[in-house]
């Protein structure tokens, strides 16, 4: 399933082989860099600018190591009757290479790529319902659970847990959590009402809530695809709104350093839903501020890079 000699030859190149990319941890003064956008392609959007970089136009699910280094990436450039790439690929901030690490198979579908907090293992879904981690420096795949529909998975920083949104057989749709070292599956969350809309979780910086957009609170607002963020305990208690006014929301994720949380969404000035701006507020989720960008429309995901 994977390209060993070619993932075993730019590992060798780059430094993974063998070591693996420092943790934010291992550092005393985490820098927060720049906010990546997939859209159409990856972009990147420096801190105190609006105008976004394209890195690279055949891209999706774009997210940053912790050590901000290497960029995991779908690859959405396959053409019928041609070489089919890297179905998963990492690109190096540093050098701009380009290194296969999941190799391209028909009728295998791959997402959401979310790094461990070490920076050695990349945890994905295959086929819409296999959660799997993938060693970077070797490319070994290990199955973490199957046989249920999961999507946006995401790693916690102490390492423990990841959470996904989970299809349940008997009861629908919720949040669930795994703790890596026991393997037991927890539901953390079910929706208020048929038809909420929930998804995008994301664990806070110190590992104890899980933050995720919804309409629970919102269902009734005249606002196009108004939602909130919400939070909620690891052991499913807790419940809290995060966010007052109604809006899209997509994709949260905190700071490298944990101060702050950005989105994407949609100013109120702006005429259409195009869900192409950036939208930023402190940990405390106070009032927000917006970082400008309707260069990429129809934005997919966001993620905030560590300095390098």
């Amino acid at each position: 399933m994977l390209r060993g000699a070619a993932l075993a030859g730019a590992a060798a190149v780059t430094g993974l082989a063998g070591t693996a990319p420092a943790s934010a941890a291992d550092t005393t003064e985490v820098v927060n860099g720049p906010w990546l956008v997939s859209a159409a392609g990856v972009f990147q959007v420096e801190p105190g600018h609006t105008t976004p970089k394209l890195l690279f136009s055949q891209g999706d699910d774009a997210t940053a190591s912790p050590d901000g280094r290497y960029v995991a990436f779908r690859n959405n450039s396959y053409i019928p009757g041609q070489p089919r790439p890297a179905a998963v690929a990492l690109w190096d901030r540093v050098t701009g290479e380009t290194l296969p690490l999941v190799a391209g198979e028909e009728g295998v579908y791959w997402e959401s790529p979310t790094w461990s907090p070490d920076g050695t293992q990349l945890a994905l879904v295959r086929n819409h319902d296999t959660l799997v981690t993938v060693d970077v420096a070797t490319g070994a795949i290990r199955v973490l659970v199957q046989g249920h529909v999961m999507s946006l998975p995401n790693w916690s920083r102490d390492g423990s847990m990841i959470v996904t949104r989970w299809y349940s057989r008997s009861e629908g749709p919720q949040l669930k959590t795994l703790t890596l070292a026991t393997g037991k599956l927890r539901r953390i969350y079910l929706p208020e009402a048929a038809g909420e809309h929930f998804d995008w979780p994301v664990f806070m910086p110190n590992s104890e809530r899980v933050v995720f957009c919804t309409n629970r609170w919102t269902r009734d607002t005249e606002v196009l695809g108004g939602r909130a963020l919400g939070s909620v305990r690891i052991d499913g208690t807790g419940l809290k709104r995060l966010t007052d006014e109604p809006r899209v929301y997509l994709s949260p994720v905190f700071s490298p350093d944990g101060r702050y949380c950005a989105a994407l969404s949609v100013p109120p000035t702006n005429e259409y839903p195009d869900g192409g701006n950036i939208i930023v507020s402190t940990s405390g989720f106070g009032e927000p501020w917006w970082i400008p960008g309707d260069e990429y429309d129809d934005s997919s995901r966001l993620d905030w890079a560590r300095a390098i």
